[in-house]
């Protein structure tokens, strides 16, 4: 109800979107059901690493990328020294997430040790994923996943909704699961990365259909939630880029007519044009809350649904 305060739920698969398919039922019925769109991506520095391109999206997903690269450039500075790397300790330039969201409660729930470090120094409260266990489980210490239905159970207490009540106060009003895959070694060094995407991608697509499932239509707690689907190609190359994923045309603009072309909106912020936007493979947002977010025309979870929709 956009009268209550909402309590919202972001999934974000991580590099997951290749791994998308026609079984993956539960995710296109989100779709189909909420306001789709897209999430432009900053190209990344070259020679980057898994982990740096991970927190750099990362960042970004949360508004955090002019500061996180402001940051790093000081810290990456030829004369910087020790002194600035105290400097970054002392007075961070990356702000916390409560002092940018008015004293905001967000919990971060994630499989990736690297979004975990990130995720504490914004002020995140973080849980490993394999730790979001309910008491309907194994007390044994283990590094798998929890089920999507003690996963979904967990993270709607975490915000106060529970079948169909509401709490009136909550531990947190935004939590984050962030679900990245785990390469899987084949011989010879060689990683195939094939069968973590799609059993990461199967978790959440089982998840989203606990959710859906708990929060019947037309309750009180299903009115309150906010609900939004993230997810992102990871690591492209552009040389590697084809039609389908490119958020622009192809087709090369005479330079005597640029200037008369009107910018997209997402190459801008804050007025002022950015110009290390990638045209290609961005994240796509499914957000959805019951009588607040407008139904899309797209029918499934795909590049094409969501640009012809």
């Amino acid at each position: 109800m956009a009268d209550k305060p909402s309590r919202a739920l972001l999934i974000y698969g991580d590099g997951l979107m290749p791994a998308l398919g026609s079984s993956h039922s539960h995710l296109h019925a989100l779709a189909s059901r909420g306001c789709c769109g897209f999430l432009a991506v900053r190209d990344l520095p070259p020679q980057v690493s898994e982990d740096e391109r991970m927190v750099r999206e990362l960042a970004q997903l949360l508004d955090l990328h002019d500061f996180y690269s402001k940051e790093k450039a000081v810290e990456n500075s030829a004369d910087a020294g020790a002194a600035a790397s105290w400097e970054c300790k002392e007075h961070p330039i990356i702000p916390r997430i409560a002092e940018r969201f008015m004293g905001m409660n967000a919990a971060m729930v994630t499989n990736s040790g690297t979004a975990k470090i990130f995720g504490e120094k914004v002020g995140f409260f973080v849980t490993p994923l394999h730790k979001l266990r309910n008491k309907m489980e194994s007390s044994e210490e283990s590094e798998e996943p929890p089920e999507p239905l003690s996963a979904a159970s967990e993270l709607l207490d975490m915000i106060g909704l529970q079948q169909d009540t509401v709490a009136d106060t909550s531990k947190f009003d935004l939590v984050i699961v962030h679900i990245a895959p785990t390469l899987k070694v084949k011989e010879a060094g060689n990683c195939d990365n094939s069968a973590s995407l799609a059993n990461a991608l199967e978790w959440i697509n089982a998840l989203v259909g606990e959710i859906t499932e708990t929060m019947h239509h037309g309750t009180a707690a299903a009115s309150r939630l906010y609900l939004s689907l993230v997810l992102s190609y990871g690591s492209v190359s552009p040389d590697k880029t084809d039609d389908s994923s490119l958020l622009v045309s192809s087709e090369e603009i005479s330079p005597s007519l640029a200037s008369l072309c009107p910018r997209q909106s997402y190459t801008m912020k804050l007025g002022k044009p950015l110009d290390d936007v990638r045209h290609h493979h961005p994240m796509l947002v499914v957000q959805h809350q019951q009588a607040v977010t407008r139904c899309d025309d797209a029918k499934t979870f795909s590049f094409e649904d969501f640009q012809e929709n």
